[in-house]
């Protein structure tokens, strides 16, 4: 079994669009989001998202990289050093 990290994705939604998109990604790796957490910035029109996580490093990447791809919307992921 891999080695789990904690992570935090930091999620700009610029796109309103793909909200459903991202909700069903998160939802697809929801046995490993600690938690999340959603800030509308209406002054900007975007949508600030931190997601943590506990997962394998393979989990995490593919998580972040399957909504960075969603049109409109920017994915990076900070690990731990733990």
């Amino acid at each position: 079994m891999e080695e789990t990290r904690v992570a935090i994705l930091a999620i700009v939604v610029e796109s309103p669009e793909h909200i459903d998109q991202l909700n069903e990604i998160l939802h697809e790796y929801r046995d490993y989001i600690i938690g999340r957490m959603g800030l509308p910035y209406e002054k900007r029109h975007i949508s600030l998202i931190s997601v943590a996580v506990d997962a394998p490093a393979s989990i995490v990447s593919a998580m972040s990289g399957k909504i960075g791809m969603l049109d409109g919307v920017t994915a990076k992921s900070v690990y731990s050093k733990l």
